[in-house]
C-alpha cells in the first residue's frame, strides 16, 4: 500500500492497542529494555534512555501510550499549529527504498492545537517525556509568524516536557527565512514569556557549517535550551529518482547530520542540549552521536522500514558498545570526542 496510507493504518493499529491495557502491557514487554545505564536526568526530567521519536511521526498525539510503550525514551509530537489545516495535496510521502530514506512533503497537516491539548490533557502526565514541536499556519505571513508561535506556547505550556521551534521544514513556503539569527532570538523571547518549560531551535541541513554554527551560536546565546540537528533536506541529488518537492529523510541524511552536530557541538557544547537526527539506523550511529556532543537522538525513517522491535535493538547494542570501550554509561559517553 501507499506510504501514507500504510502510515495511517499504523498509527490506528497502536490507537487501538492502547484501548485494551493488557495488551499495551504486553507490547510493553516485549518492546521496553529497562537499564539505568541508558537513563539520564535533563531538564529535571528522567529520560529513561537516549533514544526518542522524532516530530511527524504522531502529529497530534494520537498514539502517546503505545509509542512510549515501544521502549522510546522520549516522544515529540506535532508539528502542531494553531488552527487545523490539510497540509498539501497528496501524493505527498513517498519511499526511496534502495536509499532506505523517505521523501515528505506533507506541509504541517495537523489537527491544530486545541485538539492537541484535549489529547494531552486526557493522558497526561505521560509515560515518558513529551515534547511538542510547533510551526505556524500555511497562511500566517512571516511578519506575524511570531504570534503563532506565542499563541501555541500559551494553549499548550500545560502538556509538554519541551518546545521545539520549527523554522526548518522545506514544506511550508517561506519558512525557512524566519532561519535568521535576529529572528530566531525573538522567537525564543516570545515563547519563552509564555513559560518556563525548556525551549529548543530544529534547524535545517541545508545550511553552510559557518552559516549553521553562527545560527546555533545565536540561538543559544538567546536562551535556547537545545538545538535539535537536523531537519530533512532538499538535496535531491541524494537520491536517484526523487520527487520534485518535499524534504528527504533517512539513510541519505546520516552523512551531513552528523557532520553538522560536529560544527555545532564545536561551538555550544555543554551550553545546552543538542539533538541529533537524520539517518540514524543503528546503535553504532547513536553511539557516535552520543560521543560527537548530542545528549539525545531521535529516529524516524529507520522505523519505517525496520520494524518496532527497533528502539529495543539499538538500545541493547548501545549497552554493548559501552562495554566493549569500558565506558560506564550513556551519560559518560557524551562529548567523549569533542
Amino acid at each position: 500500500m501507499g506510504p501514507e496510507t500504510a502510515h495511517s493504518v499504523a498509527m490506528s493499529g497502536l490507537q487501538r492497542l492502547q484501548q485494551f491495557p493488557p495488551a499495551l502491557r504486553r507490547f510493553e514487554r516485549q518492546h521496553r529494555l529497562v537499564d539505568p545505564r541508558l537513563a539520564q536526568e535533563i531538564w529535571g526530567r528522567q529520560f529513561s534512555n537516549p533514544i526518542g521519536l522524532a516530530a511527524g511521526f504522531d502529529k497530534d498525539g494520537v498514539a502517546v501510550p503505545a509509542l512510549a510503550a515501544m521502549g522510546f525514551g522520549f516522544l515529540e509530537v506535532g508539528t502542531v499549529t494553531p488552527e487545523p489545516q490539510a497540509g498539501n495535496s497528496p501524493p505527498r510521502l513517498f519511499r526511496h527504498r534502495e536509499s532506505r530514506s523517505l521523501q515528505n512533503s506533507m506541509g504541517f497537516n495537523n489537527a491544530g492545537m486545541e485538539s492537541l491539548r484535549r489529547r494531552l490533557a486526557r493522558r497526561w502526565p505521560p509515560p515518558v517525556p513529551v515534547g511538542v514541536n510547533v510551526g505556524k499556519n500555511r497562511h500566517t505571513g512571516l511578519t506575524e509568524a511570531e504570534k503563532d508561535y506565542r499563541v501555541l506556547v500559551q494553549h499548550l505550556r500545560e502538556y509538554a516536557d519541551y518546545f521545539v521551534v520549527n523554522v526548518s521544514s522545506p514544506n511550508t513556503p517561506g519558512l525557512r527565512d524566519l532561519q535568521q539569527g535576529e529572528t530566531i532570538a525573538r522567537l525564543l523571547e516570545v515563547c519563552q514569556k509564555e513559560t518556563e518549560v525548556p525551549v529548543l531551535v530544529k534547524l535545517s541541513p541545508d545550511m553552510d557549517d559557518q552559516t549553521t554554527a553562527d545560527l546555533a551560536r545565536a540561538a543559544v546565546e538567546a536562551g535556547a535550551a537545545g538545538l535539535i540537528l537536523t531537519n530533512t533536506t532538499v538535496d535531491y541529488s541524494l537520491v536517484p529518482k526523487p520527487q520534485p518537492e518535499g524534504g528527504l529523510s533517512g539513510r541519505v541524511l546520516r552523512r551531513r547530520s552528523f557532520e553538522l552536530l560536529k560544527v555545532v557541538a564545536s561551538e555550544v557544547f555543554g551550553r545546552c542540549v543538542l539533538v541529533s537526527v537524520g539517518g540514524i539506523e543503528s546503535a553504532a550511529d547513536v553511539y557516535a552521536r552520543l560521543r560527537a556532543g548530542a545528549q539525545l537522538v531521535q529516529i524516524y525513517t529507520a522505523l519505517i522500514y525496520r520494524g518496532s522491535k527497533l528502539v529495543r535493538q539499538l538500545n541493547e547494542e548501545l549497552l554493548d558498545l559501552l562495554d566493549r570501550d569500558g565506558v560506564a554509561d550513556v551519560a559518560s559517553a557524551i562529548g567523549l570526542d569533542v
